[in-house]
């Protein structure tokens, strides 16, 4: 199945959410056969045929105007970040990317940045989330993924398996379905990453959440926002991040996280550089205990830690 195929999965998903009332349309009397809004509903929303319609669901080799992918999106309730994947899904066709996608790097300046700021915990995540720097506070605070085997150095994976990220985030559910929902987005643009295509796999065996969220077809981007964490050595700490995207790749992002000053969280952030600067050299540290470092599992751990936003 190419683009075409994941195309018509993601309206279908997306019509599958909606409800009479959310579209305006009058309740009728008995049962609807499919959850969400009808094909013909939804054609008619976005003023095309319902034969059309259907046929750009069913991923059929067609080729929609950009007038008329404004309109589905509008019918479909679709924000902005929804609009962006969908577009994408259409345009980055797999038969069209032939070329293989060339590894990631680290500009060498840039890496010179994550030491200089490192009283606060930064990251650069690459294409599928993989990690591809991070300074000393950021390893204390989540995991050494230099420790990692070079397959494993990914933020969505770690999310997805590692106990410790579920003890860590207080919010678990909301942090690891965003990151899939990020991950989608990311397929969409890179299709033909065969990378990507084996990490959905491995997660979809292992996660019962993942399979779950992925079935959804959500679709995640957020340039800043805040976490809820519970450090083994520090305790509980409130984070602000923001994402940063590199202007001479976009296929990179620099995040970094902060904590509002005079707050028990700084303070606690404070505590965390200090004591793992004592005991273990840079990157070297796990986030239970900076001494260890992360244990990463094959398999979801089947009991849910972790409180639901």
């Amino acid at each position: 199945m190419g683009q075409s195929a994941e195309f018509g999965k993601f309206l279908k998903a997306m019509r599958s959410r909606l409800q009479p009332e959310d579209a305006g349309i009058a309740g009728t009397s008995g049962s609807r056969r499919v959850p969400g809004l009808r094909r013909e509903e939804i054609a008619r929303l976005a003023d095309v045929s319902t034969d059309y319609y259907t046929r750009l669901e069913q991923g059929r080799n067609i080729h929609p105007s950009r007038a008329v992918l404004d309109s589905v999106a509008r019918a479909l309730r679709l924000d902005s970040s929804e609009h962006a994947h969908m577009v994408n899904l259409l345009e980055n066709c797999a038969e069209s990317q032939r070329s293989p996608i060339p590894a990631q790097g680290v500009r060498p300046g840039l890496r010179q940045l994550l030491d200089a700021v490192g009283d606060i915990p930064a990251l650069v995540l690459g294409r599928r989330s993989d990690v591809l720097a991070g300074n000393r506070l950021a390893f204390l605070l989540f995991a050494d993924f230099n420790a990692l085997p070079a397959g494993e150095r990914n933020l969505t994976r770690w999310l997805m398996l590692d106990p410790q990220a579920r003890e860590l985030f207080r919010d678990w559910k909301t942090v690891a379905s965003e990151a899939v929902g990020a991950l989608r987005v990311d397929i969409g643009r890179h299709p033909n990453d065969a990378q990507a295509n084996q990490l959905v796999g491995e997660l979809a065996v292992h996660s019962e959440h993942f399979r779950q969220w992925w079935a959804g077809h959500r679709v995640a981007t957020r340039a800043a926002g805040s976490v809820r964490l519970h450090h083994g050595v520090v305790g509980d700490l409130e984070l602000n991040f923001e994402n940063l995207v590199l202007p001479d790749d976009p296929d990179q992002m620099l995040r970094v996280f902060s904590a509002r000053p005079g707050t028990p969280s700084a303070d606690s952030l404070a505590l965390l550089g200090s004591f793992g600067a004592g005991v273990a050299a840079a990157g070297s540290a796990g986030p239970a205990d900076p001494a260890e470092g992360p244990r990463v599992t094959q398999a979801e751990d089947s009991s849910d830690a972790s409180s639901a936003a």
